[in-house]
């Protein structure tokens, strides 16, 4: 089975230092209007075995806004509220759901 090919986004720490991550999914709450990014960071889901498979991944989630015709295509900020963390967390268990069932 082929796999398809992740987006992958460099973010920066609050150091300056760069960080390479594969682009999960993206999604739009319609009651807020507010984006968000889930991401992990590169390395961590490569090479999948079964003693990998086992492990947790580290996900990192974003709050998003696109910027169109800027040199940084979207921003990124902290999510905030339980309330957002509650949507990522039902949003994320929904994904991995999806991929377990692909499997």
């Amino acid at each position: 089975m082929a796999q398809e090919e992740k987006e992958r986004i460099i973010i920066p720490d609050e150091n300056g230092n760069e960080h390479l991550f594969d682009e999960l999914f993206r999604f739009t709450v319609d009651t807020t209007g507010n984006s968000y990014l889930l991401v992990v960071p590169v390395g961590e889901n490569e090479d999948d075995t079964e003693e990998d498979d086992e492990e947790e991944q580290e996900v990192f989630a974003f709050r998003y806004e696109d910027r169109e015709g800027e040199e940084n295509d979207i921003a990124l900020f902290p999510v905030e509220t339980d309330e957002e963390w509650s949507v990522i967390e039902e949003m994320l268990n929904t994904f991995s759901e999806e991929e377990e069932e692909e499997e």
